[in-house]
C-alpha cells in the first residue's frame, strides 16, 4: 500500500467516503444568517474550499466566492466542478494573499482543526485582514464531545461507491491531538493508498483568545450549522463572529 501526502489521493474519493451530504443545508444557514446584515452579504471567501461542494451552493444562492486549500489535487476538483466563475487560489493557512475585501469568510468541515493553536491565532487575523468592518466569519471546528468519542470509536470501517476504506485515529487528550490514518484497502481504481493526517481540538477558550486578538467578536457558537446553542453533547460546533468595525484591514 502507497502512503502519500494528506488529501493527495484522497481528493479523488473525497465526496464518497467523506463528506456528508451536507452542503446545501449548511448554504442554507449561512444565507439565511447573513440575511438580516443591513450592509449585506455579496462576496464570500471559502477557506480550505476542498472540492468546492460548498462554493457551488452559495454561488447557486448569488454570491460571488473566491476559494482557497492547501491541496492542489482538491482544488482540481473544484475547477472541474465550479468552472471558471469561482476564482480557486492554493494557499496554506494562516497565508491568505487573496485580493479584495469580502463581506463574509467561511472555513468548514473543521479545515481549521488541521491548525496548530498558534496557527489558529494567526489566521484569525489574516482572516480578519480580509474583511470589510462588521465582516462575518463563520467556521466550525470538532469540540471535546467529538474528542471523547474518538477516543471511543478509534476505527472506522466501511464500503462506499466501490471503495473499501478504514479510519483510524489515535487521540492524545493531554496534547489535545488526533492522528489519523484513512487507508483506501480496496479501491475502485485498484489503486490502494494510505494518508497520514493530524488535527487539534481546539479549547473553546483558545478560540475565543485566538479571535479577539484578530479583531473579532463572537456572537454565537451553535450545534452544527443550526441556531441551536452548542452544549456538551455537540460534536462539531459552529462558530460566528463579526469583524470588529474599529481594526484596521
Amino acid at each position: 500500500m502507497r502512503h502519500v501526502e494528506a488529501y493527495s489521493r484522497l481528493a479523488g474519493v473525497y465526496d464518497e467516503i467523506v463528506v456528508d451530504p451536507c452542503h446545501a443545508h449548511w448554504a442554507s444557514f449561512l444565507h439565511e444568517l447573513w440575511s438580516d446584515d443591513a450592509e449585506g452579504v455579496g462576496s464570500v471567501l471559502d477557506i480550505c474550499c476542498g472540492t468546492g461542494l460548498l462554493a457551488g451552493e452559495l454561488v447557486a444562492r448569488g454570491y460571488r466566492v473566491v476559494g482557497v486549500d492547501a491541496s492542489e489535487a482538491m482544488l482540481t476538483l473544484a475547477r472541474e466542478r465550479l468552472g471558471a466563475e469561482v476564482v480557486l487560489s492554493r494557499m496554506t493557512l494562516p497565508e491568505l494573499a487573496v485580493e479584495g475585501v469580502f463581506d463574509a469568510a467561511v472555513c468548514t468541515f473543521d479545515g481549521l482543526n488541521y491548525l496548530a493553536p498558534d496557527e489558529l491565532r494567526l489566521t484569525m487575523g489574516a482572516v480578519a485582514g480580509c474583511l470589510r468592518p462588521a465582516g462575518w466569519f463563520v467556521f466550525d471546528l470538532h469540540t471535546d464531545a467529538m474528542m471523547n468519542f474518538t477516543i471511543a470509536n478509534p476505527t472506522v470501517a466501511g464500503q462506499s461507491a466501490g471503495n473499501d476504506f478504514v479510519i483510524s485515529s489515535v487521540v492524545d487528550p493531554g496534547a489535545r491531538t488526533c492522528d489519523t490514518r484513512i487507508e483506501l484497502t480496496q479501491a475502485r481504481d485498484g489503486d490502494s493508498f494510505s494518508e497520514q493526517h493530524r488535527q487539534y481540538f481546539h479549547a473553546d477558550a483558545n478560540v475565543r483568545a485566538s479571535l479577539e486578538h484578530g479583531g473579532f467578536d463572537v456572537t454565537a457558537v451553535g450545534a452544527e450549522y443550526t441556531h441551536e446553542p452548542a452544549d456538551a453533547s455537540t460534536l462539531r460546533a459552529t462558530w460566528t463572529a463579526r469583524r470588529r468595525p474599529d481594526e484596521l484591514c
